[in-house]
């Protein structure tokens, strides 16, 4: 069962671009979950991306332009969250640093940062939740994203939550914490390094024996979709906010049920 808050927290949902215009389940299965939770949540229309293709390609300037128009959007609510280890990363820990020196935005993008979590992160480690209402026989295999896990100290929250997922069996694969060669425009600028990284991975998951393959970024998802897909496999490929809202019903990632 869930654990209700006592209160009901504002959080402000940060859509991310790919799951607003590849896959809006897993917005609508993130608003239930914390919904479930006890809070209450709007989706502001003011925001855009967050600015991380700028920012990794080197663009700092205009970075810096969408970070303002982001904070902007949310610095009403509570919480800010978002369904993608890579880009509540980018709003948590990267934004600060955009604006060093700005007497203005330091401050600002500093108590920003503070409110922003990912999704499953948010609703373990901050509401505190210990399992939800949901079923789905199934065995899955996990992949933790680079920047949830590494940026974020996001691993053991998915597992938790998804062991409270009634008929659902969890088999690890080897190196599931291991890049999945996405990494936003690194595919595209290095798709052969990316495909070799890909293949390995697909490898990992087939290996696992797992009919579901789960992660909490979409990128990710979609690349190793796609791979899996062009290999000829069978397995399902959903977000874990999908799964754990009990919002299975849709075509999985990349292909039809």
């Amino acid at each position: 069962m869930q654990h209700q808050v006592k209160t009901r927290p504002h959080v402000g949902l940060f859509v991310t671009c790919l799951v607003d215009l590849f896959r809006p389940s897993v917005g609508f299965a993130a608003v239930k979950l914390m919904e479930d939770a006890g809070c209450s949540v709007d989706v502001p229309a003011a925001q855009t991306c967050c600015g991380q293709p700028a920012y990794n390609s080197g663009d700092r300037d205009d970075t810096r332009e969408i970070a303002k128009a982001t904070i902007a959007a949310f610095e009403e609510f509570d919480y800010v969250v978002a369904p993608s280890g890579s880009c509540a990363s980018m709003l948590k820990k990267h934004y600060p640093a955009l604006f060093t020196g700005d007497a203005v935005w330091e401050s600002r993008a500093g108590e920003f940062s503070k409110k922003v979590h990912e999704l499953v992160s948010f609703l373990a480690d901050e509401l505190r939740i210990q399992g939800v209402d949901a079923k789905l026989s199934a065995t899955a295999t996990y992949h933790d994203s680079c920047s949830g896990l590494r940026e974020l100290g996001i691993r053991d929250q998915p597992r938790k939550l998804l062991q409270s997922v009634e008929g659902l069996k969890i088999a690890e694969m080897e190196e599931a914490d291991v890049c999945c060669g996405f990494g936003g425009t690194f595919c595209v600028k290095y798709s052969d390094i990316s495909n070799a990284i890909v293949t390995k991975k697909t490898s990992n998951i087939e290996v696992a024996g797992a009919d579901m393959l789960l992660a909490g970024d979409l990128g990710c998802l979609m690349n190793m979709a796609g791979k899996l897909q062009r290999e000829g496999s069978a397995i399902e490929v959903r977000h874990v906010a999908e799964v754990l809202a009990g919002m299975t019903d849709q075509p999985p990632v990349g292909g039809k049920l």
